[in-house]
């Protein structure tokens, strides 16, 4: 398991009561699916491309995107614009999807559904999405992983949405917990904000959106390679503390 601590200790597991996890980079393998929807998308020009395969050049096109993105969310968030500019997203994400005749399809990260299974049986656990409610609650239905949480926190259910902390209160709450009862896994600046702003642990991923060094500075306690690295890190805690 390649984990980094920000600091060492500074994440305390033995507080932790419930698991708040964002979907997009953090459950659902987002990345993975815009690559191969660039690679569709460049696959008329191949012969441009080292082995005729524009998919390594699709790969780094994401990954090019991504930090900017995030710069994007924060300077939205210092700004005082965040919220229109999430209901931008949001209502342009909207009209996509009734232009498409077919469903999005969703990828699951590996290992994150036999993962949520088992800390379920020790956790109460919530979702916390910057997505609205039906594009959220469709990959969740899809995996079959709506039975796992307790709340399912969107862009519907609070004034403002991530990076403003009223998510994660509202998901500690409907936990019955306290936010620094929580740990909040997600994969961008944005859910480690939220979750720092709410009082809340943070633990950011790396298979998702979301780069170290950002993360890093954002102030995430740990850093995991992935989100099913985080059972591990919780089972050796509980073996430590037996």
């Amino acid at each position: 398991m390649n984990v980094l601590s920000k600091e060492p200790g500074q994440l305390d597991l033995s507080r932790v009561r419930g698991l708040l996890f964002d979907v997009d980079g953090t459950l659902r393998d987002t990345d993975d699916q815009w690559v191969e929807r660039f690679n569709r998308f460049l696959s008329p020009l191949a012969g441009l491309f080292a082995d005729h395969d524009p998919r390594r050049f699709a790969r780094w096109l994401v990954m090019a995107i991504e930090t900017p993105t995030n710069f994007l969310y924060s300077l939205a968030d210092r700004l005082g614009i965040d919220e229109p500019l999430f209901n931008l997203v949001n209502w342009l994400f909207q009209r996509r999807r009734s232009r498409r005749k077919s469903p999005d399809r969703f990828w699951i990260i590996p290992g994150t559904r036999e993962m949520l299974a088992r800390l379920h049986e020790t956790f109460p656990m919530a979702i916390v999405s910057a997505r609205d409610e039906e594009t959220t609650l469709g990959f969740l239905d899809v995996y079959e992983l709506t039975p796992f949480f307790d709340a399912i926190i969107t862009v519907n259910s609070c004034e403002h949405t991530k990076p403003f902390p009223e998510p994660i209160i509202l998901a500690a709450k409907s936990l019955g917990l306290l936010p620094e009862d929580c740990l909040m896994v997600g994969d961008t600046i944005v859910d480690v904000t939220a979750g720092r702003l709410a009082g809340a642990q943070t633990a950011a991923v790396l298979c998702g959106f979301g780069q170290r060094s950002e993360l890093e500075k954002a102030g995430a306690d740990i850093i995991l390679s992935s989100t099913t690295d985080l059972e591990n890190l919780i089972q050796t805690e509980m073996d430590r503390l037996q």
